[in-house]
Parts: structure tokens; C-alpha cells; sequence
């Protein structure tokens, strides 16, 4: 996980953007907390299933902290960092990042360390190519 920084910006490369809308809001009118979970989760399954050429599925996800709500109408961008690749499995962190309403400036909601592990056609574990 990264330590926070005084001008913090993404790190790794942009999986997945969206735009967080009504439906997915609490009664508070805050995005849910396992709605943004499900998007990074999204985005890891993007960047695992490229690096291991097909089929993945999550095994684990670990270390999730939010410091701060996302509004309805926030775009909410996923950016993807491979920390490690084994025989089958994949290391992700992925973080989630929004522009402040206010005034633009990116703010970081939230990040996640995910694992993936490539399956085959039968739902079993396979070496992933390197």
C-alpha cells in the first residue's frame, strides 16, 4: 500500500472509469461502500485477466480503507498497480480517485490490495504465461 503524500496522484494505469449515480447511494446519499468495492474489483479483473491472457476470478482482497464519500455524479476512476504475478495468481492494488466538487482537484477515496488467480475453461486454476 502507498504512504500518503502531501500531493498524492494515482498510481499504476486507469482500469475503469464510471460515473457514480442515485441508485448506488445509501440513505445518506453516499455511494456504497460495496458498490466502489464492486468497480475496483471490476478494474483488477480487467488488468489481471490481461496479464494472465484469459480468465481470472478473485481470491482475496485485503487492506481497504475509505477517506472520504463519493457523491452522486462523481466520476470515479480505478487505476491499477501489478505487484507481483506468480504461477497462477496476480497482486493488485487498486485505487479509487474522484474530483473534488468543489474545486476539481483529485481526491483519493479509497485503495485495496486484490489478488486473482487465472482459471480455465473448466473453473480450475492454470499457469499464467509469462
Amino acid at each position: 500500500m502507498n504512504d500518503i503524500d502531501t500531493t498524492p496522484v494515482p498510481q499504476g494505469e486507469l482500469s475503469l472509469q464510471t460515473v457514480a449515480m442515485p441508485k448506488d447511494t445509501n440513505a445518506n446519499g453516499d455511494i456504497f461502500g460495496g458498490w466502489l468495492m464492486s468497480q475496483m474489483d471490476i478494474a483488477g479483473m480487467i488488468c489481471a485477466g490481461e496479464l494472465a491472457s484469459g480468465r481470472v476470478a478473485t481470491v482475496a482482497i485485503d487492506g481497504m480503507v475509505f477517506l472520504t464519500p463519493v457523491h452522486v455524479g462523481a466520476v470515479v476512476s480505478c487505476y491499477c498497480d501489478v505487484l507481483e504475478v506468480g504461477r497462477s495468481s496476480v497482486r493488485i492494488v487498486v485505487e479509487v480517485w474522484i474530483n473534488s466538487q468543489h474545486d476539481g482537484e483529485p481526491i483519493k477515496v479509497t485503495e485495496g490490495e486484490f489478488v486473482f488467480v487465472a482459471i480455465d475453461e473448466n473453473g480450475r486454476t492454470r499457469a499464467i504465461q509469462q
